[in-house]
């Protein structure tokens, strides 16, 4: 399998897309306006300690509080209130204890910390915090509160065990406290490029400190970014680089100077690989990445060999849908319903990359009478979800085909990135009949004819389309009406009602 990256920057936006052997499989979006701070490290102040949720909200200058729940802390840390708030300088006076700690003895509303941002605001809630930091690099990741070497669950075998005693010893060598955690990119990495990302990482993380500790000496300072992650180009270079990647194309000549500059430092073997693209025809347009973009908005999704899933995104979960469709190939309903099945798996796993799905997830397979075709199916699934940087987890197949998951959420859904609730449905994707509203509307005047003394006549205000339809099917029961009411019933168009809406009139 072959990857490639295309980036394309503008002034308003970068976005990146992945394509693995041509096929657009992810898509990172990044708005001047609206950029994700995942990763980004804050001084914050505590506004609210919630003891029966074992959380706070934290203020750390977003337009929604920040959220820290007590398993996102160093353990057996606690806090006290200073004596005189204008005298200290250090935001916290810290105790270590043996003893598991309950929130408030933890934090105290007014207190101000070091947190860092794991997950963006989504929808109404604020972002998500830890105050357990994390620094990455190309192959590492530094965790200045932890104490052990980590390795990724990615690399197996004699490599794990390599990396393990490398990164204890230099460790030890640099006098480095805290703990590591070796990336996949770490994988059969030499020992002098590992020593070279932890110099880096204890230079970032003195630099982090150093800002804290002057903005927290300002004593009314209740917020303030004390790092920032990199730009999602130099982000994608940084996180997205495998041995499959052979080639990354970026149309804007700044952004390609600067990934060339941070390749050159960090990912040299990378360096060969980055092109700028600056052909007349739109980088996106080319791959088609436009046309992919504008159907992973759709709820449809068509499989090749006719059958199609059905997705719905709500608050509290994903739902997919398996449909057989016009595919009936099979030499038996029980092989026909299988092949869909297989078929299915691989465009879902691909459709929850490229829509950044994630929380609970519910996959409705169409049901299988064979144990075997559904071991089969769930481990397709399974391998296809391999190459996910999201974390999954994925239940057995149920009784009645269903299979329950969960896919880790950190930002926004495409969905939610490149669309805002219809002001007609208001997002809930159905709106009601022409004629429930003609039956609402007349309802309505029998209301206002008994509420209100003899009105001379009604005038009914509503969306032309609803309009029509009292004038036409429901033309004999408006002349009852006026018949029953002795009075008149003026109807009036107006576009500036949704089909939805409609006004009553009293003359």
């Amino acid at each position: 399998m072959t990857e490639e990256l295309l980036i394309n920057v503008n002034t308003a936006e970068s976005r990146v897309a992945v394509l693995e052997d041509g096929v657009l499989t992810e898509i990172f979006i990044e708005r001047q306006h609206k950029l994700g701070i995942v990763g980004n490290i804050y001084l914050g102040t505590v506004v609210r300690v919630l003891p029966g949720m074992q959380a706070a909200f934290v203020d750390i200058g977003q337009a929604r509080t920040a959220f820290l729940h007590i398993n996102d802390m160093q353990p057996h840390k606690a806090a006290k209130p200073p004596s005189d708030s204008h005298a200290q300088t250090n935001t916290t006076q810290l105790v270590t204890t043996a003893q598991p700690l309950s929130i408030e003895q933890r934090l105290y509303e007014g207190q101000r910390l070091m947190v860092q941002v794991i997950k963006d605001p989504l929808g109404t809630k604020g972002a998500r915090l830890t105050t357990d930091i994390s620094l990455p690099s190309r192959y590492l990741v530094y965790l200045p509160f932890g104490a052990s070497v980590g390795i990724s669950q990615r690399i197996d075998g004699d490599e794990r065990a390599r990396l393990k005693t490398i990164l204890g010893e230099l460790l030890h060598q640099v006098g480095l406290g805290g703990g590591l955690i070796a990336r996949t990119a770490a994988e059969n990495i030499p020992p002098a490029k590992l020593e070279q990302d932890i110099y880096y990482l204890l230079q970032l993380w003195r630099t982090v400190q150093a800002r804290y500790q002057h903005t927290a000496a300002q004593v009314n300072k209740r917020n303030a970014l004390i790092y920032q992650d990199l730009s999602l180009p130099l982000r994608a270079l940084r996180d997205l680089i495998s041995d499959d990647t052979k080639r990354l194309t970026v149309d804007h000549a700044q952004v390609f100077a600067e990934m060339r500059q941070f390749a050159k430092e960090f990912v040299p073997a990378i360096y060969p690989a980055i092109q700028h693209y600056d052909g007349k025809q739109p980088l996106f347009d080319m791959y088609r990445v436009e046309d992919d973009l504008k159907d992973a908005l759709d709820r449809r999704v068509n499989l090749p060999s006719g059958g199609y899933l059905i997705i719905d995104q709500t608050e509290a979960m994903t739902t997919i849908d398996v449909n057989t469709g016009s595919f009936v190939g099979g030499h038996s309903l029980e092989d026909t319903v299988y092949k869909t099945n297989l078929e299915a798996a691989h465009a879902i796993a691909r459709q929850l990359r490229l829509r950044n799905l994630g929380g609970i997830i519910i996959l409705d397979f169409i049901d299988m009478a064979e144990q075997a075709h559904r071991d089969e199916v769930l481990a397709s699934l399974q391998t296809q979800l391999a190459r996910d940087h999201a974390k999954t987890n994925i239940s057995n197949v149920s009784a009645i085909g269903l299979i329950e998951m969960t896919r880790k959420r950190t930002r926004e859904s495409l969905q939610q990135q490149l669309c805002e609730p219809c002001p007609t449905c208001h997002g809930k994707g159905v709106i009601k009949s022409r004629e429930t509203v003609c039956l609402e509307i007349f309802r309505e005047i029998m209301r206002c004819a008994r509420a209100y003394q003899a009105p001379k006549k009604f005038s009914v205000l509503a969306h032309p389309s609803v309009i029509e339809l009292l004038q036409s099917a429901e033309a004999d029961t408006l002349a009852e009406l006026e018949y029953l009411l002795g009075r008149a019933i003026n109807l009036q168009p107006d576009n500036r009602y949704s089909p939805a809406q409609y006004a009553i009139l009293l003359d």
